[in-house]
């Protein structure tokens, strides 16, 4: 198993300054999870040596931003979004990340108040399927990931996030189910897990209110035991979001600390869960 932290919860964008990674190797750390959501913006460079100076792994986490949309009914943004999503995978692959991850398939935040449509599950199957070639030509992974009801009304729970997988039908495109969410839209969320199957590709380790993994309710011997069931073996990474950079408490509705420190959520987090993986 891998154990991995996303940056978020210290950045919104690649600055390592910010980030303990001394302490992070010392609990145990394998690897960061960094936010890409403008490509061109990124030293890829800087990120392949800052993780080679550490002994770090790199994958990466996105979102669609503005103007984006895999299922919007304009063919147009459609097209414009597969290119953005392409110029996502090679800057990946230029970084050295060997994995995307994220809600690939909708706008985080787009609730048009209704339920979604069998055209807008036609478009992001052919979306994503529209990428195979170059993930494969990238040698990079991309993990879908599901969000609560709040977030988005395309794909929330385990079954669905299978279903559209499943008829994406790209070995290089899997699953990725964050205990957050999953704690809000699945009826048990170990269970979520083995719903997954064959197509669990990544998973966000996060406590029920964002915090510290292992300090809130959410059912983590059940989470474990379900992934070790699956033979799971890839990244178990903490994700979670800084309160006091506007934009990213804005956009995750966080309004309040969420521990002592940030460092506390990944470093603690990391040695809660290291113990009960070998608990397990």
């Amino acid at each position: 198993m891998k154990f991995g932290v996303n940056t978020l919860i210290w950045s919104g964008s690649f600055e390592p300054d910010k980030y303990p990674l001394d302490e992070l190797k010392e609990v145990g750390v394998d690897g960061i999870e960094i936010p890409v959501f403008v490509p061109s913006e990124l030293d890829t460079a800087a990120v392949r040596k800052t993780c080679s100076e550490h002994a770090l792994n790199v994958h990466f986490c996105s979102v669609n931003p503005e103007g984006m949309n895999p299922i919007s009914d304009d063919a147009t943004v459609r097209a414009k979004t597969v290119e953005h999503w392409k110029d996502v995978i090679r800057t990946a692959a230029e970084a050295g990340a060997d994995q995307i991850a994220g809600p690939t398939h909708s706008p985080v935040g787009y609730l048009p108040g209704r339920r979604r449509t069998e055209d807008e599950w036609k478009w992001g199957v052919e979306f994503h399927q529209a990428l195979a070639d170059d993930l494969a030509d990238a040698n990079v992974m991309m993990a879908v990931e599901p969000l609560n009801r709040f977030e988005t009304y395309f794909l929330n729970t385990a079954a669905d996030a299978y279903r559209f997988v499943d008829e994406i039908n790209c070995e290089r495109i899997g699953i990725l189910l964050d205990t957050f969410h999953q704690n809000i839209e699945d009826k048990q969320v170990g269970d979520a897990y083995r719903t997954c199957g064959k197509h669990l590709m990544h998973v966000h380790t996060c406590e029920n209110d964002r915090g510290t993994p292992g300090s809130g309710h959410v059912d983590w011997p059940g989470v474990l035991q379900a992934i070790k069931e699956l033979g799971y073996d890839r990244w178990l990474t903490i994700e979670s979001f800084n309160s006091h950079i506007p934009e990213l408490s804005a956009a995750t509705a966080i309004w309040r600390d969420l521990a002592a420190s940030m460092d506390d959520i990944a470093i603690d987090g990391t040695r809660f869960l290291r113990d009960l993986w070998g608990r397990t």
